[in-house]
């Protein structure tokens, strides 16, 4: 195979014979017969070969030409140990952890505004009080209210009860389970007779000698049986009797033996003195069972001879007036609670408290001015961090993770960087003019003289590799291949691909890369000497041109043309 100078010299001959020839005066040629179509087409592929064969023999000649007389038209340098750190750039706002515009829905004079701008307030601390008087009022109007329903709300369910007014026995139950009642109905009578009363006059003068728990001895009237007992009650009051007597009344209890009844006299002797005339027993208590509201009895909870303590329901009434009225009256009582409740929160909105923890950065009102509704009242921000957000290209954003290190720079703090993490990595992108790019949200802890407002430019550092070998980004050519010499320790692993006279390629294994320097992980070592020309066409350029031959020429050139660097 001829060497790649010689082939390039050989083109350079061919293209400087085909312009002599164009220089020549051409002689007049007699009319020939037309040929056929085909032969002028090949007459065209033929000059089209011979331009793209001059141009190729130029960019050789350029390129490769002096390969035989010295180095110096390449780079020469040895792999090297360094750090690279591949990165993204971007820039963006600095804005607090966390802010909050303060405003309120209600309006009036401001009586309290305890702090100024740059304190340090906790969530919830009071920052203003404005004037309620008139909430108050309604807050107070709105208790009456809900106390009155309330009230009526208890009636109201009580009426679907019968209860006892007294303790005792049920004497009498007059209505039966499913029978219709009215309101204001007497259905039965409880009564107490364990205990019977006994009520007689005694002459004043003795009686009020009596006292309470004095022993006293009943006659009965009609038997005369004896029965003992006991004063509950002595009557201040004179009264006067047959014969112009003076008398008090003495009122006696007595345990019913079981047969007295309220059609039962007596009479009785107190310490030795009897009394002015007889008595009639009455029952110790007695009450009516009456209903409150209209209705079907539904249930008989003490049945008649039962025994019944004061307040226990013995009836219970029902039906579809009766429920309708205890609903009216619960959804009165809950509408009140409402308005009460509204109106408790409506004074909440008179004491403003901070809804985070921050720094007063503006205070609008002050104590003894008049605000307006909805208007700002003061600002707080979260300065614990500070935040940013970036654009990232659609190409690298998979580049990014939340974690990744940052360095921030601000043209307001010169001189200084500050460092920053991502913290989140935005799925939802933003497209204009056909390009997508995603939000990435910065963090900065140590603030130092940052501050929100000021912009800021970002780096973010994708990768990074410490202590590492690389050369230039150059040096390495289409294919992942560099040119080293041939005495360079690496030369043994050499690829066939065409060189320059003392020159080899090697393969090698590249990893991250930044503007100037890529990593190399394997094919070469820190005592090659790799050479490479940083202003050359790159071979991924030559390749270009070769499948603009290979392709324009549907295939009548391709099979003559070389794929690797440095050669043919």
């Amino acid at each position: 195979m001829a060497t790649l100078a010689q082939e390039t010299a050989g083109a350079a001959e061919s293209t400087n014979a085909a312009e002599e020839l164009e220089k020549k005066p051409k002689k007049e040629k007699k009319p020939k017969k037309a040929k056929k179509r085909g032969g002028k087409k090949k007459w065209i592929i033929v000059v089209v070969v011979v331009v793209i064969i001059a141009l190729l023999a130029a960019y050789f000649l350029r390129s490769k030409g002096a390969e035989n007389t010295t180095t110096s038209t390449y780079t020469i340098v040895q792999p090297e140990t360094r750090t690279i750190t591949k990165t993204l750039t971007g820039s963006g706002t600095l804005t607090a952890a966390d802010s909050y515009t303060i405003s309120s829905l209600v309006e009036g004079d401001i009586i309290t505004a305890d702090f100024e701008e740059g304190d340090l307030v906790e969530k919830d601390d009071v920052l203003y009080e404005i004037d309620s008087s008139d909430v108050s009022k309604n807050i107070e109007n709105a208790e009456l209210n809900v106390s009155s329903s309330s009230r009526n709300y208890s009636n109201v369910v009580d009426t679907q009860y019968v209860k006892a007014d007294t303790a005792g026995t049920v004497y009498e139950l007059n209505v039966e389970v499913g029978d219709e009642v009215s309101a204001g109905q007497t259905i039965g009578t409880v009564r107490d007779s364990a205990t019977m009363t006994l009520k007689l006059p005694f002459p004043a003068d003795d009686a009020a000698g009596f006292y309470t728990g004095q022993s006293a001895t009943i006659t009965l009237d009609g038997t005369f049986e004896t029965l003992y007992g006991t004063v509950s009650e002595v009557s201040g009051t004179t009264n006067v009797g047959s014969g112009n007597m003076l008398t008090r009344t003495v009122t006696i209890k007595v345990t019913n033996p079981g047969g007295l009844t309220n059609s039962q006299s007596a009479t009785a002797t107190i310490n030795g003195v009897g009394c002015s005339s007889s008595g009639t027993f009455s029952y110790n208590s007695e009450s009516s069972l009456v209903t409150s509201a209209s209705g079907t009895v539904t249930a008989i909870l003490v049945p008649e001879g039962s025994s019944v303590s004061k307040n226990q329901t013995v009836v219970t009434l029902g039906g579809d007036d009766l429920s309708d009225s205890i609903q009216s009256a619960s959804e009165s009582l809950r509408s009140a609670n409402i308005s009460l409740e509204n109106a408790q929160d409506n004074l909440d909105d008179y004491t403003i408290t901070a809804p985070i923890s921050g720094t007063i950065v503006a205070k609008e009102y002050k104590v003894g001015e008049t605000y307006e509704a909805n208007e700002t009242l003061c600002i707080i921000y979260d300065l614990t961090y500070l935040e940013m957000s970036i654009s990232i290209d659609e190409l690298d954003i998979n580049d990014v993770e939340v974690g990744q290190a940052v360095t921030i720079t601000a043209d307001a703090v010169s001189g200084e960087t500050f460092t920053g993490t991502v913290t989140k990595v935005s799925v939802v992108g933003t497209t204009s003019g056909g390009t997508t790019s995603y939000p990435v949200t910065v963090e900065i802890d140590e603030m130092g003289d940052l501050l929100p407002g000021m912009n800021v430019d970002a780096t973010i550092i994708i990768d990074e590799s410490e202590d590492t070998l690389a050369i230039p980004n150059s040096a390495v050519v289409r294919n992942n291949l560099v040119m080293i010499t041939t005495d360079s320790p690496s030369a043994v692993n050499a690829v066939e691909t065409p060189a320059a006279e003392g020159y080899v390629y090697v393969e090698v294994e590249t990893g991250i890369s930044d503007d100037n320097y890529v990593e190399i992980l394997s094919g070469l070592t820190a005592e090659d000497t790799v050479a490479y020309t940083p202003l050359n066409v790159s071979h991924d350029n030559l390749s270009t041109i070769q499948n603009m031959i290979g392709g324009g020429m549907s295939g009548g050139m391709g099979g003559g043309m070389g794929g690797g660097p440095g050669g043919m």
